[in-house]
């Protein structure tokens, strides 16, 4: 069972909270979630003051970090309200939504608005579910499309067609179980420019082939998408407005 405690240390007069969870992991991992928590896994044979002292090491990584998404909490965008004007992304492009009064209730694009036809407008619960809904089935529908158009490189290396899951994630664009060919796509990539949608789906899938972070994995990965660094930049600038 893996162990997880909280931990404090001090870096001159500021303090460093962070939850160690110790597993079979091969390597130190930290990450820092938007809402300022801090997480580090480590293999159980690494002891807790290692790990402080590897805490200790990022300590001014840790300060920007935080400091950068309390910066970006002020300008995080406001819930929405489902209302004519507001803005979705979808494949990078901004649609506008609007609404309007009907008794045949449908939601449909034609690429510049997102149309909303309801019987009563100011119904804010049914907006939610019916645009909610019509994005869920774009995400369902444009995943599968990249996935469809990049998987017969993957045939060669004895790679079957992954199942494709689709979820709301904090911190993560996409993840694999490569042993139970499963993908999972987090709802948001929907936003991204479709360029970014398929390094993601690349990235997972050559985790199909190694599946580590490994040098080989990212030669792997060239090969297959010569300009992924730049794909991942374009996605690492939204990542730190939605993630």
């Amino acid at each position: 069972m893996n162990k997880v405690e909280e931990r404090t240390i001090s870096i001159g007069d500021r303090k460093i909270v962070y939850k160690l969870e110790q597993k079979e992991v091969k390597n130190l991992n930290l990450r820092i979630h938007k809402n300022g928590s801090i997480y580090v896994s480590a293999n159980q044979l690494i002891s807790p003051t290692q790990v402080d002292a590897f805490v200790a090491s990022k300590s001014t990584y840790i300060f920007n970090a935080i400091a950068r998404f309390e910066e970006l909490a002020q300008y995080a965008p406001h819930p929405k309200q489902y209302v004519s004007g507001e803005t979705f992304y979808v494949q990078g492009r901004g649609l506008r939504l609007n609404v309007s009064q009907n008794l045949k209730e449908t939601v449909y694009s034609d690429g510049i608005y997102i149309h909303l036809q309801i019987k009563n407008p100011d119904d804010y619960a049914k907006k939610q579910r019916m645009v909610t809904k019509y994005l869920d089935q774009q995400c369902r529908m444009i995943f599968k499309e990249v996935l469809s158009e990049i998987y017969p490189v993957f045939q060669k290396y004895g790679v079957t067609v992954p199942t494709l899951r689709i979820r709301n994630m904090e911190t993560r664009w996409g993840s694999c179980l490569a042993k139970k060919g499963i993908i999972t796509l987090n709802k948001r990539l929907l936003e991204a420019p479709r360029n970014c949608i398929e390094y993601v789906v690349m990235h997972e899938l050559c985790h199909f082939v190694h599946p580590n972070h490994s040098k080989q994995f990212y030669s792997f990965l060239a090969m297959l998408m010569p300009d992924w660094k730049e794909r991942k930049t374009v996605l690492d600038k939204c990542a730190e407005y939605w993630l």
